[in-house]
């Protein structure tokens, strides 16, 4: 295996380890891929985060022609939303973090910033962050619904389903999630609160 190749996966069994073990995601719910010279590599169907190692990954072309035995996670076609939308993007993770997801069943007037800016740290990781509407995981309409929601972020809130971010590199990503997650932590502590415009960063 080329040596860039490795460091890149083995970078990415870093960080789904690392959200594994933090609670971040749990059983085989979340997927990660990264880009290589054309080629996208994504954790295989069924995989975990907290076991997973360098040979966990479906190699697969942009177009979605399978390049080796491995399946790709069903979901393999919103990451290749966001690599066909913005060449910048190298990598993505997708998961099903708690805060982030619970944010995401709540209903919100712009669905092009659905994550108040309480604090500066989101708009510096990643910036606004989009919601897609529902629709079941793996389906051929959320893969149309998330499409038709993509905009000049890199981040977005599948709704009732969890976030998804793509990035430079995958630790840019792996930065950019965990903010994300952190942003949707204090939104959901603070919807109540009478006063949380206020509280806003303008």
């Amino acid at each position: 295996m080329e040596n860039s190749l490795q460091k890149k996966l083995e970078q990415a069994v870093w960080v789904a380890r690392s959200l594994y073990d933090r609670g971040k995601t749990s059983g085989s719910s979340a997927n990660l891929s990264l880009l290589h010279e054309g080629a996208v590599y994504i954790s295989a169907s069924g995989t975990c985060f907290g076991n997973l190692s360098v040979a966990d990954f479906a190699c697969v072309a942009l177009d979605g022609k399978p390049l080796d035995q491995r399946k790709a996670s069903k979901e393999f076609e919103l990451h290749r939303a966001l690599y066909q939308k913005n060449p910048a993007i190298q990598a993505v993770i997708h998961t099903h973090s708690t805060y982030a997801t619970l944010w995401s069943c709540l209903p919100h007037l712009d669905a092009k910033n659905a994550i108040p800016p309480y604090t500066p740290y989101l708009g510096m990781k990643l910036g606004c962050v989009a919601l897609t509407p529902y629709a079941a995981p793996g389906s051929e309409e959320l893969f149309r619904l998330f499409r038709e929601s993509l905009c000049e972020s890199n981040g977005y809130l599948l709704k009732n389903h969890g976030p998804i971010v793509g990035a430079p590199s995958m630790m840019e990503a792996y930065f950019a999630l965990e903010e994300l997650e952190e942003s949707a932590r204090i939104a959901w502590m603070l919807r109540n609160e009478p006063e949380r415009e206020q509280m806003l960063i303008h």
